[in-house]
């Protein structure tokens, strides 16, 4: 049986954590899926980030394949769901922290973990999109859900250069919101303009001068994905029967704030949860995605690399260097 490629993380006894491109073979997959996927394309996250690094805790097994995401063809199925032939996609589920991930040219995989590639989508494109575009457009549903439509104000984005912020600013853009993105990278303004922000917010400016619990109401609705101050001061900020999706912690897991934005506005904090999300949610998701971001924003977010260079990109996505999507072409 013929081998091939993966990107397998080591750690010593000394808790150093090891990156190796090593051969594998099909026998050395996981024997409790029930798929077999020869992936096409993968991508690099902030939670690939950490696995990679060995923080967090993501990982507890190891050498271990991450990669959370994954785009490719079915090989077999013990599944009557798909063939071989079959273009799948795969986020969540804990893939690529406690079950081995996309940074491999096959995975083996359950059924269940996994959906149809959508029509319209080739993997690639799939694969710009991949967790952090599942998981703005979960954040746009859900404020759509709260009666957040455009008429209704402009909507904030936080953390708006990075891979959720990006594809939340892109599809709220292409639904005629106004956004507003706030980024602590002066660098990235004409990047978020051509994804269709309407303004530019400094994130100094979203730092300074916070802490009372209500402020001007500025904001009909936002997607945060920094957590702490930032998501405070949005809070803070929202109109009267606002609504805030919340989908990350970049900044930190605390919420320096109080329940006054809540019960004297109206205002709803919603979580936002991708890895478990059903699968119906998923598909609808995926068909919106399809659907309403266009073509050309999904290309201005997306830079392809190969999997050699993906511990560097692990590195400096969490030190907050990239810029929109990371995606890994398996066969590079």
């Amino acid at each position: 049986m013929s081998s091939f490629r993966a990107l397998m993380v080591h750690r010593g006894e000394d808790k150093s954590i090891s990156h190796e491109m090593t051969d594998l073979r099909h026998d050395d997959l996981p024997a409790d899926g029930d798929v077999l996927v020869a992936i096409k394309y993968s991508t690099v996250n902030y939670k690939d980030g950490l696995c990679l690094s060995g923080k967090g805790g993501l990982v507890r097994n190891y050498p271990h394949v991450p990669g959370i995401d994954f785009a490719g063809e079915v090989v077999s199925s013990a599944d009557k769901r798909y063939k071989a032939g079959d273009l799948v996609v795969l986020t969540g589920w804990r893939v690529g922290e406690v079950w081995w991930g996309g940074y491999a040219q096959f995975a083996k995989v359950r059924a269940d973990w996994l959906v149809p590639l959508a029509d319209g989508l080739d993997c690639q494109q799939a694969m710009a999109i991949g967790t952090a575009g599942v998981t703005a457009m979960l954040s746009v549903l859900a404020l759509e859900n709260a009666g957040i439509t455009p008429d209704r104000g402009p909507v904030l984005v936080t953390g708006a250069a990075g891979g959720v912020g990006s594809l939340a600013t892109a599809l709220l853009a292409a639904r005629g919101y106004h956004v507003t993105a706030v980024t602590g990278r002066p660098e990235t303004a004409d990047y978020l303009r051509g994804l269709g922000a309407s303004d530019i917010l400094p994130r100094a400016e979203m730092l300074d001068g916070g802490g009372r619990p209500l402020e001007s109401e500025s904001w009909a609705g936002c997607v945060d994905s920094v957590g702490s101050a930032i998501l405070a001061r949005a809070l803070a900020q929202m109109q009267y029967g606002g609504a805030v999706a919340t989908v990350g912690l970049a900044g930190g897991a605390d919420l320096p704030t109080t329940v006054i934005p809540f019960i004297i506005r109206g205002v709803s904090l919603l979580g936002i949860d991708s890895v478990m999300a059903a699968y119906d949610r998923r598909v609808a998701a995926w068909q919106r995605l399809a659907s309403d971001l266009p073509t050309a924003q999904i290309a201005a977010t997306m830079s392809v690399i190969g999997l050699g260079e993906v511990p560097a990109a692990g590195a400096d996505i969490l030190a907050g260097k990239v810029k929109g999507r990371l995606v890994v072409d398996l066969n590079a």
